[in-house]
């Protein structure tokens, strides 16, 4: 970054923390709104990328808490998975720390539509496996084996993370034989544990801009408050298809630039 932040910079990147702190309350997909504004604003892409997932993983912390009833009973699991999901999500936070600006910034676009395509396909996945559990259709696996594909998955949750919710979602679904309200209690869960270990990670990497993050930690507690009070009134799947579309374009100026 060469050029000093300015207020204007410091006020578009605490309302796009606001907004992604929003969007994640009542359809997820936040990154792909406050990620883009970072590298708008004259942040380099991987040390927007650290400063993104520090700035919004307290918001994660509300999504997680508000569930906590559907987790009672899964501590096996919990005790099972986290450490694989926060390993995962170690290993993600060091592969990006070790990869080149330049290649960072050709794999963007890719990495967003790829986000994209999984909020899109949010729906489909949930009715997908809502209809398999109520088949009675699981594979009959130990549940020791959603350790393998939840750290393959904390991985790139770590690296860039987002859409990350609905491939946890779609291993957990898969393998383990119970409800999707408290699979889906799971997934919040271990997506905490993948932040939390890629953002503890990335605090000591030297590449946190601070005094961005701060500001954006508050937009972002601020933004999850507010979607939490109008996730009643607006439709999850309109505003995911909302971020969905702003993803595609966004893409389409990172491949243009």
């Amino acid at each position: 970054m060469t050029d000093p932040l300015t207020l204007l910079d410091f006020v578009l990147a605490a309302l796009a923390a606001m907004a992604a702190g929003a969007v994640n309350a009542i359809a997820g997909g936040g990154t792909l709104i406050s990620f883009p504004v970072l590298t708008a604003i004259g942040i380099p892409a991987i040390a927007a990328n650290i400063t993104n997932t520090v700035a919004l993983t307290p918001g994660y912390l509300g999504a997680t808490m508000a569930q906590k009833e559907d987790l009672a009973g899964q501590r096996r699991r919990m005790k099972m998975l986290i450490p694989a999901a926060a390993l995962g999500g170690i290993a993600g936070a060091l592969l990006l720390v070790n990869t080149q600006e330049k290649v960072f910034r050709e794999l963007i676009p890719y990495l967003i539509l790829l986000a994209s395509f999984l909020l899109a396909i949010q729906d489909p996945v949930r009715k997908w496996l809502a209809r398999r559990a109520k088949e009675g259709k699981h594979i009959q696996l130990s549940e020791w084996w959603t350790t393998v594909p939840i750290f393959v998955a904390a991985i790139y949750g770590g690296y860039f993370g987002a859409g990350l919710s609905i491939i946890i979602l779609a291993v957990l679904g898969l393998v383990i034989d119970d409800s999707l309200t408290r699979l889906n209690a799971l997934k919040q869960a271990l997506a905490f544990s993948v932040n939390v270990a890629a953002a503890f990670f990335f605090l000591f990497s030297g590449q946190v801009v601070w005094s961005i993050a701060l500001v954006m930690m508050v937009g972002a507690i601020a933004g999850g408050a507010m979607g939490g009070k109008f996730a009643g009134r607006i439709k999850p799947a309109t505003l995911r298809w909302v971020v969905v579309t702003i993803g595609v374009v966004v893409a389409i100026i990172y491949f243009v630039r």
